[in-house]
């Protein structure tokens, strides 16, 4: 904890000065430009990775980067996702899985989890990527089988999503879009989900037209 709480001084002193006027802009409110549901893995560092500032994203995190399909009864990720949707009219969603998920890993072997019993239960929303991993991934060495893992499962979150009421007037407005990501952490590359493809590919290759025009635009920034 001395850590942390240097940190804090660190930030008081040396950071927080130097945003001033960012962070008396944001005590005025919040319009990020995407929820962000990722996993709550500690080696996850959300504003690392995507270089973004205080107000730009609206973060879930949760064990798996897990959307429980809609029902009547509340939880805090549907509660996020309503907010974000609602509220906010933030007008993008991106769910973001992680190579070395421990939540997937154990998703594959929910048996190996009695001693977690909420985890187990929690997994269960994942059961659809496993079956299907299982399926079509007994051929595969196992670091193919684990991507294929965690593949299926962003793309089933991003289904999950969708059954959510917030999501699809909004989907159906055509004024939101999802993504779904995978971080690989050992070499820093993220891959894109394509949906016209079925197929992940690097960010800079599936959003470079995006990009060229964002870095065009903010080059004398």
């Amino acid at each position: 904890m001395p850590k942390f709480a240097a940190g804090v001084v660190k930030f008081q002193k040396e950071v927080f000065p130097g945003n001033q006027e960012l962070f008396e802009q944001l005590a005025k409110g919040q319009t990020p430009e995407a929820l962000f549901i990722t996993c709550s893995d500690s080696r996850i560092e959300t504003g690392m990775l995507t270089q973004s500032q205080p107000g730009d994203l609206f973060i879930v995190r949760n064990a798996g980067n897990i959307v429980p399909p809609h029902s009547n009864a509340s939880g805090a990720t549907t509660a996020a996702i309503e907010f974000a949707c609602v509220a906010l009219n933030a007008p993008h969603i991106v769910v973001c899985g992680h190579t070395q998920c421990g939540a997937m890993k154990g998703a594959m072997n929910l048996g190996g989890l009695s001693s977690l019993p909420h985890v187990k239960e929690w997994l269960g929303y994942s059961r659809a990527a496993v079956d299907i991993t299982n399926e079509l991934g007994k051929d595969l060495n196992e670091h193919d089988r684990n991507l294929l893992l965690l593949e299926q499962n962003v793309i089933l979150q991003l289904q999950h999503l969708r059954t959510h009421p917030a999501v699809a007037v909004r989907l159906a407005r055509g004024d939101l879009r999802l993504h779904g990501w995978v971080y690989d952490i050992v070499d820093g590359e993220v891959y894109a989900y394509d949906e016209k493809d079925n197929a992940f590919e690097p960010v800079s290759k599936r959003y470079a037209a995006e990009v060229a025009k964002h870095l065009a635009l903010h080059t004398h920034d």
